[in-house]
């Protein structure tokens, strides 16, 4: 997935720019809590007799977990995942720190994967269960649902006690809850009563209840009769904020046939699968003179790149991951050096002008952080060009001011019915230079089955210097015609996206995937995949059945036009690779170039490169030498010389 979040590991950060580096991610504990009923277990039949989409509700949950716990083995190796499975028939709960096992036993509650950081029999384990084979009685054994109905209570002190025990220390720790029933408890008032306390304690514990409804076919999901107690607002605090900065939990998470439901709750769970990890935490907003809010900042879109979380050392019988540890070492002496020893310097004039860490820190100390308003401006006022950074996102928080919400809800109401922007002078981080950028109200983004994509919030988009703004070209060089440029308008038209809307969580990085593709499959004993699933190579065919009339049309225009602009000199044809030169037609035969002989020691020496497979290591005047005595081009890079001498001998044998 495109939403990668980092939080700030101290506040001196020296650097302006982001690394991904500089930021530690918040260690992120997730339970999965799945209902197995009847219901839940029921299939739900595709209404399209050609698609075979059955496919029970419990599965599709299971599903979901499985993928998850894929996404996160490899992207983030610390997290913990667990799988805890209510309302079945079977009770399974251990704790290793307690001796007597009877104790902690949970009526109808079988805990399949514990919560710790998934190992590749887990996931081997949980696939299995996800789809099981026939024949496979244990699996059946653990899906049968339970005749007698589970309490509530017992299910969430059993998540109280596995979070307890297994992620005491965690940041950032969420139960997810999947059911079709949204009134466990209709007739004993003891039993929600009893429910809500122990969610209470879930929350004083700083665990984080979110709740996936499911409508069935024939009701639909109402959290006002059981879960409105259990499930508290983002901002318990702030409880007259509106509606809109509100999270809908009153929204089902799917229903109708299988491939829909299933669909519908990866999409809702990979929306809430990454915890909110602030790129800068309570800094405030001045919206006036002696009047601020806290926000939080975070970093929504960024690019995707294999990163390498730990060393592996192979030289002993079994793989184990390597500590590194960094020593500083003198080039003179070689010895080791304090930190405190080590100064920085300039060189200014001839001569190293050197500054202690305070001195540093003391002459980039703009001020503390801040975003303080300067003015606004319609936004039209603001090109398209002048996004060149990352933009951050900054949401309300109750920590530094109480009522922050309410006062940025009034600010994003307001930007978003005016179409203007607000002008901040913005300092992110202790030690950062100041930049002015533009504050703009989004609105909340919802994708095609309902789940919130992007929430409403502001971002901030850093503007440019003068220094990073490239010069246009000259209009004068710009002699395309307006029929030329209309023919070009109509093969855009032809080739815009659906509903002309470019969603980056679409198209994944293919390198990254097939990075991530290969360690899985190493990791799970996986047959390996013959070639990775490139979502960005372009599809030919429609191109060509939508637009390729009209290319062509473009392609006569251009000829053409280039006629008339050259005066008939030039070619008929504008598939011409670029640099190659055209001449007018004669009537006498074109003259044979002369093909010199090498040197027999250029041929010899080129020879044996080739048989060693080293004729890279041969320098270009030899190889511009090699391939003009044989007649081919000598133009290009050495990467294209080697390639063109490889050529050549792989044709001759």
């Amino acid at each position: 997935m495109a939403e990668d979040y980092y939080t700030r590991e101290e506040d001196n950060y020296e650097d302006e720019e982001l690394d991904q580096t500089s930021f530690k991610s918040v260690k992120d504990a997730v339970l999965f809590a799945i209902d197995i009923s009847s219901s839940m277990l029921t299939p739900r039949p595709s209404p399209d007799p050609k698609k075979h989409g059955d496919e029970s509700p419990a599965s599709a949950a299971l599903k979901c977990a499985y993928h998850l716990m894929q996404q996160r083995i490899v992207s983030n190796p610390h997290d913990m995942i667990g799988v805890l499975l209510y309302g079945t028939k079977l009770s399974k709960f251990y704790d290793e720190n307690e001796d007597d096992q009877e104790d902690l036993s949970y009526p109808h509650c079988y805990l399949y994967t514990d919560l710790d950081v998934p190992s590749a029999q887990e996931v081997k384990h949980l696939r299995s269960l996800t789809s099981p084979a026939d024949g496979d009685d244990d699996v059946r054994q653990i899906l049968e649902p339970s005749k007698e109905p589970v309490s509530m209570a017992n299910m969430l002190f059993c998540a109280n006690q596995i979070f307890t025990s297994k992620a005491p220390n965690f940041s950032s720790r969420r139960l997810f809850v999947v059911t079709d029933n949204d009134n466990p408890h209709a007739d004993n008032k003891a039993m929600r009563s009893a429910a809500t306390v122990r969610a209470r304690d879930l929350y004083d514990l700083g665990v984080n209840i979110e709740l996936f409804p499911i409508s069935q076919s024939d009701h639909e999901f109402d959290t006002s009769k059981f879960y409105d107690d259990i499930i508290y607002k983002t901002s318990p605090s702030d409880g007259d904020a509106p509606a809109y900065l509100q999270p809908d939990t009153n929204a089902s998470t799917g229903k109708g046939d299988g491939l829909t439901l299933l669909n519908s709750l990866l999409s809702s769970i990979n929306s809430r699968s990454v915890p909110r990890r602030s790129l800068f935490s309570n800094v405030p907003l001045e919206i006036g003179p002696d009047f601020k809010i806290s926000v939080n900042g975070y970093l929504l879109l960024k690019k995707q790149e294999p990163a390498r979380s730990c060393f592996i050392w192979q030289g002993g019988e079994t793989a184990q991951i390597a500590q590194g540890v960094t020593t500083l070492m003198s080039d003179e002496t070689g010895q080791e050096i304090d930190k405190s020893s080590i100064r920085k310097a300039y060189k200014f004039g001839g001569e190293q002008v050197s500054f202690s860490i305070e001195e540093q820190q003391a002459l980039r100390n703009f001020g503390d952080p801040v975003i303080r308003i300067i003015g606004f401006k319609p936004l039209s006022a603001l090109p398209f060009w002048a996004n060149v950074k990352h933009p951050s996102f900054i949401y309300p928080s109750e920590e530094g001011y109480i009522g922050s919400t309410r006062v940025f809800s009034a600010l994003h109401q307001k930007l978003l019915d005016s179409e203007k922007l607000a002008l901040v002078w913005f300092i992110p981080r202790r030690n950062a230079s100041p930049v002015l950028a533009a504050m703009i109200a989004g609105a909340e983004k919802i994708d095609e089955n309902g789940v919130q994509k992007i929430p409403p919030g502001m971002w901030i988009i850093a503007l440019p210097f003068a220094d990073d703004v490239r010069q246009n070209p000259d209009s004068k060089i710009n002699r395309a015609g307006d029929a030329l440029n209309n023919a070009m308008r109509d093969v855009i038209r032809q080739l815009q996206l659906p509903k002309a809307i470019y969603d980056p969580s679409k198209y994944p990085n293919p390198s990254l995937q097939w990075h991530y593709r290969i360690l899985q499959a190493i990791a799970l004993d996986e047959d390996f995949p013959e070639s990775p699933d490139d979502k960005t190579v372009p599809k030919y065919r429609q191109v060509h059945k939508r637009a390729g009339d009209y290319i062509l049309k473009w392609a006569e225009e251009l000829n053409l036009q280039a006629s008339e602009m050259f005066d008939g000199s030039a070619a008929t044809s504008t598939l011409v690779k670029r640099g190659a030169k055209t001449e007018p037609a004669s009537d006498h035969p074109p003259k044979r170039v002369k093909i010199e002989d090498s040197a027999p020691g250029v041929e010899d020496e080129v020879k044996k490169c080739f048989d060693k497979g080293t004729v890279s290591k041969l320098t270009m005047v030899v190889l511009k030498e090699f391939l003009h005595s044989h007649g081919r081009a000598t133009a290009g890079k050495k990467a294209d010389l080697v390639e063109r001498v490889e050529q050549y001998f792989e044709q001759k044998l």
